[in-house]
Formats: structure tokens, C-alpha cells, sequence
């Protein structure tokens, strides 16, 4: 097979992958329009607390944006509430990771509310260029570009095997991505001076105060009590209520 060939399969691959702008990050303003421009009058008049709860409406309709994320972290800020600020800023960089005011507004709510941040492991900010999707997609396209050459070359095995193993690297990658401090597990403390203890009482030692904002990663769940990674790279049990995580 010539590598002209291959790259047009690679390309038909590509152009075959989802986009990520599906209905559930539609712009709120084209599907619940009346809504989003009734909470973005509520927000310019001041009126933040009706703005919150009619941009939780269409973010329960489903219809997400990074800009509708972005402009309810904005009303849990100016009202106060910045562990719900921080959250939604979360999850405006989920949606958008070079949205141009998140992360200056994320900045200045973490410094407001002094919240603490898990730091990322090394292998964490090495591979900070991509996210977990974007690792997973390009282990899929080595994967099959490897099984493709594969079958057309079977007695070129070395193609075959780099593929494989490019691809094993890339999904290695999304694993641990997925599974780290930006991962699944990751949540905000929306509670107002929540604690961790070592056990899952209130009345149990305290290990770390979490000030609303702060960030932990949930690793096991069991009843009202959430067992996560904290900041001071120190685990505890966490209260369920107070926390809450980013992905939806």
C-alpha cells in the first residue's frame, strides 16, 4: 500500500470521528433562546439569583455550552458563591479548554475564595497538550491504520507493530488522563468550610479544612461520604454533599 493511500484512510478516519458538538453542546441560544436571553437581562440588571436559576434550566435541559458555563460561573461569582463559580468554570474548560476569559475568571475566583488545587502529576503536565478523547481518538486511528497494513502487507510486520504500540501509548495516555487530576473523579467543594476526616463521621479527626473552591479526586464513594485525594496529597473521607464533580 502507498503512503498516499494510507494517509486518505487516516483522513477518512478522522473526518469519521465525532465532533464533540453534539446536541449536548449545542449554543443555548438557538435552542432555549427566550430562556438564556432572560437570564442574561436577569444578570445585567443584577438580579443573580434568578440569573442562576434560569441558566440551570437550560443546563438542565441538556443544551451545554462553554459559554453557558461560563456565564453561570459568572453569576455564582457575583453572587457570592464561589465554590459554584469554580465549578462551572470547570466546566466551561471541559467544553472549551482555550476559551479566552475562563481561565482568567477561574483564576481570580480560586484567589477570592483561597481555595486549594490538586497539583497534577509529571506525567500529568507533560501531557497537558491533549485531553483524554484526544489520545483515545489517535490510539483508534493508529490501531486500525496498524490492522489495515496488517491485512494488505501481512508479511511487513514492522509497520504493523509500531502502529500497535504508538497506539498502546496513546491509549496509556487517555487512561491515565482520564483517571487524574482532570479525570472523571474530579470535584469542586461547593459547602462553605468542609472537612476531610479520617472517617466517615463528623466527629472523626479532621485531616484537611477545604475551603469552598477547593479541588479533590473522588476514589471511592460509599453512602453520604465521598473517600478522595486531597491537595496536600493526603486522603480522606469527604462529606457527599459538600462536593460535587465536574463532569456532568
Amino acid at each position: 500500500m502507498k503512503l498516499r493511500t494510507l494517509l486518505q484512510i487516516l483522513l477518512l478516519l478522522l473526518f469519521a470521528l465525532p465532533n464533540g458538538k453534539g446536541a449536548a453542546n449545542n449554543d443555548p441560544s438557538r435552542t432555549d433562546g427566550d430562556l438564556f436571553a432572560k437570564a442574561n437581562t436577569e444578570f445585567a440588571a443584577g438580579n443573580f439569583k434568578g440569573a442562576i436559576a434560569d441558566y440551570q434550566a437550560v443546563v438542565g435541559s441538556g443544551e451545554w455550552s462553554a459559554n453557558l458555563f461560563y456565564d453561570l460561573g459568572n453569576a455564582y461569582f457575583r453572587h457570592g458563591d464561589f465554590g459554584r463559580a469554580i465549578l462551572n468554570y470547570d466546566r466551561a474548560l471541559r467544553l472549551d479548554p482555550h476559551h479566552p476569559e475562563v481561565d482568567a475568571n477561574l483564576r481570580i475566583a480560586h484567589d477570592q475564595a483561597h481555595s486549594l488545587e490538586l497539583a497534577p502529576s509529571a506525567l500529568e503536565r507533560y501531557l497537558n497538550f491533549g485531553t483524554a478523547n484526544f489520545f483515545a481518538i489517535v490510539a483508534a486511528i493508529f490501531f486500525w491504520l496498524a490492522i489495515i497494513w496488517l491485512i494488505l502487507r501481512p508479511g511487513r510486520l514492522l509497520w504493523t507493530i509500531a502502529g500497535i504500540f504508538l497506539a498502546a501509548i496513546c491509549g496509556f495516555a487517555a487512561f491515565k488522563l482520564e483517571n487524574g487530576t482532570r479525570g472523571q473523579g474530579l470535584a469542586i467543594v461547593i459547602a462553605e468550610n468542609a472537612e476531610a476526616r479520617v472517617a466517615t463521621v463528623d466527629s472523626a479527626r479532621s485531616v484537611l479544612a477545604l475551603p469552598a473552591g477547593s479541588e479533590v479526586l473522588i476514589l471511592q464513594e460509599r453512602g453520604d461520604w465521598n473517600y478522595a485525594a486531597l491537595p496536600n496529597d493526603q486522603r480522606g473521607w469527604v462529606a457527599a454533599n459538600a462536593v460535587e464533580r465536574v463532569r456532568l
